[in-house]
């Protein structure tokens, strides 16, 4: 059974997920949700291995767009994601409308991400690319799934949501990423050869 989620977590609005477009909004919304929903500026820019500088913009959008909350307490600023324990979800709305376009943005710019890490990660000697501990993995499959298929694919994909949304613990020290799209493709008919035709 589909578990149904706060309408806090879930962005439908064109203009609110419109602020995802950007790889570095992306970006701190994951990291943040990483280190627990809860964070400093500093703490973000040292997980991503950026300047706080660069991050401050970016982090007001979010802020100023309701995607998080920025807090001013006894221990300096500090953001916090939208809805605590839960990860932000995009509802789509297929077809001509603002929301698919701004949904296609943010799936452009995961992608980006995606490549950006893996390049990043297949420079390093150490990573681990066999076994049951592989961490680096890039594949694109097509084929043919049933009903029974497509659900248990997304079964699949929920739990992989699940194991990487828990918080780091001492047996839980790695981080990691996984980005994937799902989407139907139109099936075109076979070709009749000349010999066929006749």
């Amino acid at each position: 059974m589909a578990q149904k989620k706060s309408a806090r977590s879930t962005l439908e609005n064109a203009e609110e997920i419109a602020l995802l477009a950007s790889p570095t909004r992306i970006d701190l919304i994951d990291t943040l949700e990483a280190l627990g929903g809860e964070a400093s500026v500093a703490e973000l820019a040292a997980q991503l291995g950026r300047p706080a500088d660069g991050l401050y913009y970016h982090l007001r959008q979010l802020a100023a767009g309701g995607l998080i909350v920025e807090e001013d307490g006894p221990q300096g600023r500090r953001y916090r994601a939208r809805v605590h324990g839960e990860r932000l979800r995009l509802r789509y709305r297929p077809g001509a409308t603002a929301n698919a376009k701004a949904v296609e943005r943010v799936a452009a710019s995961v992608l980006r991400i995606a490549g950006r890490d893996f390049a990043h990660a297949l420079s390093d000697p150490d990573a681990v690319v066999e076994g049951e501990l592989r961490e680096l993995w890039a594949s694109r499959s097509k084929g043919w799934v049933g009903r029974a298929e497509l659900a248990e694919i997304n079964r699949l994909l929920l739990r992989l949501m699940k194991l990487l949304h828990r918080p780091r613990a001492a047996n839980r020290d790695r981080l990691l990423a996984l980005s994937w799209i799902v989407a139907p493709l139109d099936a075109k008919p076979a070709r009749r050869t000349a010999r066929e035709a006749e």
